[in-house]
């Protein structure tokens, strides 16, 4: 009877059950379990799970800034980071894509959010090295920056709720043009901050957060993914060995040309059989999710018994 138990594919099951329930009770703020159970963030509940277990920092909302005294050359510059900013912005190079080509982002951009990427876990774009050199400078002295863009809300604007997926890194918020406004504010797991020029904060973005900007003035900030500290080596080692060869696949482009990712290869395709799928969802929701729940019951049991098939 034990070794039944103990058998391989009840081993996974059981701990992708188990971290999945994890990432979903793990704060205040959560998803109703229906969208829970698809979302990316229990996709990768395992890896995430190895991450807040040897993570090097509390487990918290939001990080404290002190904690990684290697953004300080980065907001110390802040003016130098907003002028460059601010030259993108005036120009329009912030700003969305038509071609659907920004998966990570992609629900963000249709509600009118925009931005500049500056380098995503691996070398920086050749845009973001020809039109804002200065910040590529700062950024590419501090190694602990997988990732970083430009990043703009538009007044009037907001980012529904959300979990990121991927918890190797903590998210890193610098106020560049913004309302300084209490009305433009994200909120961390029910927590707000309110983004203001030349402040930073650290949050860790697997949390579910969201955003308003209900001012009319739009809203520019430095938006970065730093590496999470690791208690021990191997962590360290592992977290750092999945950023480099899993999260390049969501690297987007600012200009035609440029290299875009696997995931961002197939992403157009794969959101119109989405946007099938939601229409479906929208004519026949009952029938949707007795489809949904049967697809992943089946998978659940052909990973379970797929032996005795």
């Amino acid at each position: 009877m034990i070794a039944h138990i103990l058998r391989p594919e009840y081993i996974v099951v059981a701990t992708w059950l188990a971290a999945g329930a994890y990432v979903h009770y793990r704060g205040k703020v959560r998803h109703p379990l229906s969208r829970q159970i698809s979302d990316h963030s229990t996709v990768l509940a395992p890896v995430n799970c190895f991450m807040y277990f040897f993570s090097g920092v509390p487990n918290r909302p939001y990080v404290e800034r002190a904690r990684l005294p290697e953004l300080d050359r980065v907001r110390d510059n802040w003016m130098v980071i907003r002028d460059e900013a601010r030259a993108l912005y005036e120009a329009g190079h912030i700003r969305g894509t038509e071609r659907y080509e920004d998966a990570a982002f992609n629900s963000f951009i249709k509600k009118g959010w925009k931005r500049f990427h500056l380098k995503w876990y691996g070398e920086s774009l050749p845009s973001a090295k020809a039109l804002c050199p200065r910040t590529l400078a700062l950024l590419e002295e501090t190694p602990a920056i997988r990732a970083a863009m430009f990043a703009m809300l538009p007044a009037g604007g907001k980012l529904v709720r959300h979990r990121d997926p991927y918890a190797g890194s903590l998210r890193y918020h610098l106020g560049l043009i913004t309302p300084n406004d209490e009305r433009c504010r994200i909120y961390v797991d029910g927590e707000p901050h309110v983004w203001r020029d030349g402040e930073d904060v650290v949050f860790d973005e697997t949390y579910i957060h969201y955003a308003h900007n209900e001012t009319d003035t739009d809203r520019v900030i430095l938006f970065c993914d730093v590496e999470r500290p690791m208690r021990y080596r191997f962590a360290a080692a592992f977290n750092r060995w999945f950023a480099r060869h899993v999260m390049p696949i969501s690297a987007s482009r600012n200009e035609a040309g440029e290299e875009v990712g696997a995931l961002n290869r197939v992403f157009p395709r794969a959101y119109a059989l989405r946007l099938r799928i939601k229409a479906f969802k929208k004519a026949h929701r009952k029938l949707y999710y007795v489809i949904k729940f049967a697809v992943f019951g089946a998978l659940l049991g052909l990973v379970l018994f797929g032996r005795y098939l």
